[in-house]
């Protein structure tokens, strides 16, 4: 059974850790509905708090996490992060469909030249691939 879904590194997220003034921009690696990984340019440390903001639709989807592991690999780090709050379950599916359905308005653009609006990408995207969507 698939725990995770790896998306395309092209998917932005925005974290701040708790009681920090600043936000930092990155990557996200994969989402779960316990969890998910990103990367980050510095290390972080085991056990902080951190707020995670995925900006691909609006609202953003917003979590409240743990830092449950930092591993460095090539130059940055990937951040392990369980979710808080067990209800973010339905968001959690949410967030995976709209990224697959950001990354397929991304291809189409680079590939076909054709731009899509948010409501066009996610109708072709539901169209061709939404039954194959892990549920």
């Amino acid at each position: 059974m698939r725990h995770f879904i790896r998306h395309p590194s092209d998917i932005p997220i925005e974290y701040r850790i708790t009681h920090s003034e600043s936000s930092q921009k990155n990557r996200l690696k994969d989402i779960s509905l316990g969890g998910l990984c990103f990367q980050a340019h510095d290390a972080l440390a085991r056990g902080c708090v951190i707020q995670i903001i995925i900006p691909v639709r609006e609202p953003p989807f917003k979590a409240t996490g743990t830092i449950v592991w930092c591993r460095q690999t090539n130059g940055h780090y990937h951040v392990g992060v369980r979710f808080a709050d067990e209800n973010t379950e339905f968001s959690v599916r949410m967030v995976e469909q709209v990224c697959q359905i950001y990354h397929y308005q991304q291809e189409v653009l680079k590939k076909e030249g054709r731009f899509l609006s948010g409501e066009e990408a996610a109708a072709e995207w539901v169209s061709k691939y939404a039954q194959n969507f892990p549920s």
